[in-house]
């Protein structure tokens, strides 16, 4: 139920609405009972699907997109405030994907109205939203008492604001039921951060931004009980991304290559394609029973505590 007990009632899921299913027997005992059934190689199949932050061609967004049509997506709506890329992802997507609908939307994240808008253009179009990747973030290379309250703020609002507007209307969307869609259900996945989890792995501003996506993902899935509707953090380690370029580049000129990711007990950085598959499972059916988490996709960085390579005695 709402904390706010003069809130809308939200709508019951599947499971609530029905109860437990009788999955039959083999001989003598139950049958395995489950809820998400045999997806195979459809594990979004039908699905539409927003995601923010798709520009870069190297990015978790762009990858995602990849995992989602590869698996049965109806619709994608890869979005972005730049659009350099957008066009040749799309030509990409439906010329391996023919069947699956592309559509590319240039707007900020942040802004209130074109989120609103995109989510309506999902429901007009198909009549249903089903997994909303808020994706787009930024990241600085300041340390904090050179930061000025507008840098902050700018960071607070493109990485933290942005998740809450994508929560906002993509959970009144996924409300939405039909005759296609008899119960409410959905997967609201933000891409937060291991620095949103341990201290030492970015900036003050970005740390906090992402410490607030975790936040968010976890009061909105309470907010959202019973309604079938998840909310879960994505937190990535060091992955190459437009983002980290600059990182991956310098490391590369300096010879140090070698040294990219030495912290995490995989001894290496993660590519965007290993992050897009941890996506593809929080919007699945697969993951039906997990909600209100921050996942950390990072090697392993944030299972230990910081140490020098090779001095660990």
């Amino acid at each position: 139920m709402p904390a706010d007990p003069k809130a809308k009632q939200q709508g019951l899921s599947r499971e609530l609405s029905e109860g437990p299913q009788d999955p039959g027997t083999f001989e003598d005992i139950p049958r395995v009972r489950e809820i998400a059934g045999d997806l195979g190689s459809q594990r979004v199949k039908d699905k539409v699907i927003i995601i923010t932050g798709c520009n870069s061609p190297i990015g978790i967004g762009r990858a995602s997109a990849h995992q989602f049509a590869r698996n049965g997506a109806r619709a994608i709506y890869i979005c972005d405030f730049a659009d350099a890329h957008l066009p040749t992802h799309k030509r990409e997507l439906a010329s391996l994907y023919p069947s699956v609908e592309i559509h590319t939307r240039v707007f900020d994240a942040a802004d209130e109205a074109s989120v609103k808008a995109v989510v309506n253009d999902a429901l007009a179009t198909y009549g249903r939203l089903d997994i909303f990747f808020a994706n787009a973030g930024i990241s600085s290379a300041k340390v904090f008492w050179d930061a000025d309250t507008a840098d902050f703020m700018k960071m607070l609002r493109v990485n933290t604001l942005s998740v809450f507007l994508a929560a906002k209307y993509a959970s009144r969307a996924m409300l939405k039921t039909s005759e296609t869609k008899p119960y409410p259900r959905g997967s609201i996945i933000a891409t937060a951060s291991v620095a949103g989890l341990r201290s030492n792995a970015g900036p003050t501003d970005y740390s906090a931004s992402k410490a607030a996506v975790v936040s968010l993902m976890q009061t909105c899935a309470f907010q959202l009980a019973g309604s079938g509707i998840r909310c879960n953090a994505v937190c990535p380690g060091l992955i190459e991304t437009g983002m980290t370029k600059v990182t991956y580049d310098a490391a590369r000129a300096r010879g140090s290559a070698g040294k990219i990711g030495q912290l995490n007990p995989l001894r290496r950085g993660g590519v965007a394609d290993e992050i897009a598959r941890a996506v593809l499972f929080l919007g699945s059916e697969e993951a039906s029973y997990v909600n209100g988490q921050a996942w950390a996709v990072d090697g392993g960085l944030s299972a230990g505590h910081p140490f020098v390579p090779g001095k660990l005695a």
